[in-house]
Protein backbone atom coordinates (compact mmCIF):
# COMPACT_ATOMS: atom_id res chain seq x y z
CA UNK A 1 0.00 0.00 0.00
CA UNK A 2 2.53 2.33 0.58
CA UNK A 3 4.30 1.66 -3.02
CA UNK A 4 0.61 2.64 -4.15
CA UNK A 5 0.29 5.49 -2.16
CA UNK A 6 4.14 6.62 -3.62
CA UNK A 7 2.52 6.76 -7.00
CA UNK A 8 -1.06 8.44 -6.18
CA UNK A 9 1.13 11.44 -4.68
CA UNK A 10 3.00 11.74 -8.29
CA UNK A 11 -0.48 11.65 -9.98
CA UNK A 12 -2.99 13.93 -8.10
CA UNK A 13 0.29 16.20 -6.65
CA UNK A 14 -0.14 19.91 -7.19
CA UNK A 15 1.74 22.69 -8.35
CA UNK A 16 4.83 23.62 -6.92
CA UNK A 17 5.57 27.04 -4.84
CA UNK A 18 8.97 28.92 -4.79
CA UNK A 19 11.89 29.86 -6.75
CA UNK A 20 13.98 27.24 -8.86
CA UNK A 21 17.77 27.47 -9.17
CA UNK A 22 18.29 26.79 -12.82
CA UNK A 23 21.33 28.99 -13.84
CA UNK A 24 24.45 31.04 -12.37
CA UNK A 25 22.48 33.88 -12.05
CA UNK A 26 20.16 32.49 -9.79
CA UNK A 27 22.91 31.28 -7.65
CA UNK A 28 24.16 34.35 -7.22
CA UNK A 29 21.23 36.01 -6.44
CA UNK A 30 20.71 33.31 -3.67
CA UNK A 31 24.15 33.76 -1.88
CA UNK A 32 23.70 37.61 -2.49
CA UNK A 33 20.91 37.24 0.07
CA UNK A 34 22.25 34.59 2.38
CA UNK A 35 25.55 36.81 2.68
CA UNK A 36 23.27 39.85 3.70
CA UNK A 37 21.14 37.42 5.89
CA UNK A 38 24.06 35.76 7.68
CA UNK A 39 27.44 37.29 7.57
CA UNK A 40 29.33 34.27 8.52
CA UNK A 41 28.33 33.17 4.80
CA UNK A 42 29.83 36.23 3.43
CA UNK A 43 32.66 34.95 5.17
CA UNK A 44 32.84 31.60 3.94
CA UNK A 45 32.01 32.73 0.37
CA UNK A 46 34.86 35.31 0.02
CA UNK A 47 37.40 32.35 0.69
CA UNK A 48 35.76 29.33 -1.26
CA UNK A 49 34.55 31.78 -4.51
CA UNK A 50 31.97 31.21 -6.90
CA UNK A 51 29.54 28.39 -5.43
CA UNK A 52 29.23 25.63 -8.17
CA UNK A 53 25.71 25.17 -9.75
CA UNK A 54 25.19 21.51 -9.89
CA UNK A 55 22.25 21.50 -11.62
CA UNK A 56 21.07 17.83 -13.49
CA UNK A 57 18.54 16.84 -15.46
CA UNK A 58 14.93 15.53 -13.95
CA UNK A 59 13.58 12.10 -14.82
CA UNK A 60 14.81 8.49 -13.53
CA UNK A 61 18.50 8.70 -14.44
CA UNK A 62 19.29 11.37 -12.46
CA UNK A 63 16.95 9.62 -9.73
CA UNK A 64 18.56 6.06 -9.91
CA UNK A 65 21.82 8.07 -9.89
CA UNK A 66 21.43 9.77 -6.40
CA UNK A 67 19.93 6.07 -5.17
CA UNK A 68 23.36 4.49 -6.31
CA UNK A 69 25.16 7.11 -5.01
CA UNK A 70 23.90 6.03 -0.60
CA UNK A 71 25.96 5.39 1.71
CA UNK A 72 29.11 4.68 -0.90
CA UNK A 73 31.98 7.04 -1.86
CA UNK A 74 32.08 9.44 -4.26
CA UNK A 75 34.60 7.54 -6.53
CA UNK A 76 32.78 4.30 -5.94
CA UNK A 77 29.38 5.73 -7.21
CA UNK A 78 30.72 7.01 -10.43
CA UNK A 79 32.54 3.50 -10.83
CA UNK A 80 29.00 2.01 -10.64
CA UNK A 81 27.23 4.80 -12.37
CA UNK A 82 29.94 4.48 -15.35
CA UNK A 83 29.20 0.21 -15.55
CA UNK A 84 26.01 1.20 -15.90
CA UNK A 85 26.09 3.40 -18.41
CA UNK A 86 28.56 0.88 -20.40
CA UNK A 87 25.84 -1.58 -19.63
CA UNK A 88 23.14 0.76 -20.89
CA UNK A 89 21.30 0.49 -18.01
CA UNK A 90 20.26 4.40 -16.82
CA UNK A 91 16.37 3.75 -18.35
CA UNK A 92 13.61 2.55 -16.41
CA UNK A 93 12.50 -0.42 -19.10
CA UNK A 94 16.11 -1.74 -19.18
CA UNK A 95 16.53 -1.92 -15.09
CA UNK A 96 13.13 -3.07 -15.32
CA UNK A 97 14.13 -6.09 -17.00
CA UNK A 98 17.31 -6.64 -16.40
CA UNK A 99 18.42 -9.67 -15.08
CA UNK A 100 20.47 -9.88 -11.12
CA UNK A 101 23.64 -10.75 -12.43
CA UNK A 102 23.66 -8.09 -14.83
CA UNK A 103 23.16 -5.50 -12.21
CA UNK A 104 25.22 -7.25 -9.70
CA UNK A 105 27.96 -6.96 -12.41
CA UNK A 106 27.56 -2.88 -12.48
CA UNK A 107 28.67 -2.87 -8.65
CA UNK A 108 24.89 -3.25 -7.16
CA UNK A 109 24.46 -5.09 -3.97
CA UNK A 110 21.59 -7.18 -3.14
CA UNK A 111 19.93 -4.22 -1.57
CA UNK A 112 20.76 -1.72 -4.75
CA UNK A 113 18.81 -3.75 -7.25
CA UNK A 114 16.09 -4.33 -5.05
CA UNK A 115 15.85 -0.29 -4.69
CA UNK A 116 16.73 -0.49 -8.72
CA UNK A 117 13.91 -2.52 -9.79
CA UNK A 118 11.65 -1.13 -7.20
CA UNK A 119 12.06 2.67 -8.84
CA UNK A 120 12.10 1.11 -12.07
CA UNK A 121 9.05 -0.32 -12.08
CA UNK A 122 7.20 2.56 -10.38
CA UNK A 123 6.06 4.21 -12.87
CA UNK A 124 6.47 8.13 -11.97
CA UNK A 125 5.17 10.67 -14.07
CA UNK A 126 8.49 12.78 -13.66
CA UNK A 127 7.37 15.91 -15.40
CA UNK A 128 4.42 16.02 -12.78
CA UNK A 129 6.75 15.08 -9.60
CA UNK A 130 8.66 17.92 -11.03
CA UNK A 131 5.57 20.40 -10.88
CA UNK A 132 4.45 19.67 -7.48
CA UNK A 133 5.07 21.41 -4.42
CA UNK A 134 8.43 20.78 -2.20
CA UNK A 135 6.85 19.31 0.29
CA UNK A 136 5.05 16.46 -2.01
CA UNK A 137 7.81 15.38 -3.95
CA UNK A 138 9.69 14.34 -0.48
CA UNK A 139 6.71 12.91 0.40
CA UNK A 140 6.06 10.59 -3.21
CA UNK A 141 9.98 9.94 -3.23
CA UNK A 142 10.54 8.54 0.53
CA UNK A 143 7.58 6.49 -0.17
CA UNK A 144 9.43 4.29 -2.65
CA UNK A 145 11.65 1.43 -1.27
CA UNK A 146 15.18 3.10 -0.56
CA UNK A 147 14.59 6.20 -1.11
CA UNK A 148 15.39 8.40 2.39
CA UNK A 149 14.66 11.65 2.75
CA UNK A 150 18.63 12.81 2.30
CA UNK A 151 18.31 10.88 -0.98
CA UNK A 152 15.04 12.50 -1.97
CA UNK A 153 16.51 16.18 -1.11
CA UNK A 154 19.01 15.51 -3.14
CA UNK A 155 17.02 14.94 -6.09
CA UNK A 156 15.05 18.25 -5.43
CA UNK A 157 17.81 20.24 -4.98
CA UNK A 158 19.56 19.53 -8.46
CA UNK A 159 17.67 17.59 -10.17
CA UNK A 160 14.41 20.26 -9.73
CA UNK A 161 16.56 23.32 -8.59
CA UNK A 162 14.20 23.75 -6.12
CA UNK A 163 15.69 26.77 -4.59
CA UNK A 164 14.86 26.10 -0.70
CA UNK A 165 15.43 22.41 -0.03
CA UNK A 166 18.03 21.33 2.28
CA UNK A 167 19.46 18.32 3.35
CA UNK A 168 19.84 18.52 6.85
CA UNK A 169 20.87 14.75 7.40
CA UNK A 170 24.24 15.36 5.38
CA UNK A 171 27.16 14.97 7.63
CA UNK A 172 29.48 17.25 5.64
CA UNK A 173 26.94 19.86 6.12
CA UNK A 174 26.70 19.14 9.39
CA UNK A 175 30.35 19.46 10.07
CA UNK A 176 30.72 21.99 7.89
CA UNK A 177 27.96 24.14 10.18
CA UNK A 178 30.06 23.17 13.07
CA UNK A 179 32.84 24.74 11.55
CA UNK A 180 31.42 27.75 10.27
CA UNK A 181 29.48 28.75 13.82
CA UNK A 182 31.98 27.58 15.70
CA UNK A 183 29.80 25.31 17.40
CA UNK A 184 30.63 22.68 20.39
CA UNK A 185 29.28 19.75 18.83
CA UNK A 186 28.01 18.74 14.96
CA UNK A 187 24.79 19.28 15.06
CA UNK A 188 22.18 16.34 14.24
CA UNK A 189 19.65 16.78 11.67
CA UNK A 190 16.80 18.53 13.42
CA UNK A 191 19.68 21.00 15.02
CA UNK A 192 20.69 21.68 11.54
CA UNK A 193 17.08 22.23 10.32
CA UNK A 194 16.54 24.43 12.77
CA UNK A 195 19.47 26.31 11.56
CA UNK A 196 18.79 26.35 8.57
CA UNK A 197 15.16 27.67 8.88
CA UNK A 198 17.21 31.00 8.92
CA UNK A 199 18.18 30.35 5.50
CA UNK A 200 14.76 30.45 3.78
CA UNK A 201 14.19 30.73 1.05
CA UNK A 202 17.70 30.24 -0.28
CA UNK A 203 18.57 27.09 1.57
CA UNK A 204 19.93 25.30 -0.88
CA UNK A 205 22.76 28.27 -1.71
CA UNK A 206 23.53 27.76 1.55
CA UNK A 207 24.29 23.70 1.32
CA UNK A 208 26.24 24.80 -1.47
CA UNK A 209 27.95 27.07 0.74
CA UNK A 210 28.59 24.57 3.20
CA UNK A 211 29.41 21.55 0.90
CA UNK A 212 32.30 24.14 -0.36
CA UNK A 213 33.66 25.15 2.79
CA UNK A 214 33.41 21.80 4.00
CA UNK A 215 35.80 20.93 0.69
CA UNK A 216 38.15 24.17 1.71
CA UNK A 217 38.53 22.92 5.36
CA UNK A 218 39.42 19.42 4.75
CA UNK A 219 42.05 20.99 2.15
CA UNK A 220 43.53 23.49 4.73
CA UNK A 221 43.39 20.21 7.02
CA UNK A 222 45.15 18.23 4.29
CA UNK A 223 42.66 15.97 3.50
CA UNK A 224 41.65 15.38 0.09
Amino acid sequence: MRYVRAIMAVQTGGLMDGRLIDTADDLAEGAAWLCTREPRFAGAMALIGPLPLRRKPAGFASLLDTVMAQQVSVASADAIWRRLEGAGLTHAPAVAEASEEALRACGLSRQKIRYAQALAQAGIDFDRLSRMPDDEVIAALVALPGIGRWTAEIYAMFSLGRADMFAAGDLALQEAARILFDLPARPGEQALRAMAADWSPWRAVAARALWSYYRHCKRREGVT
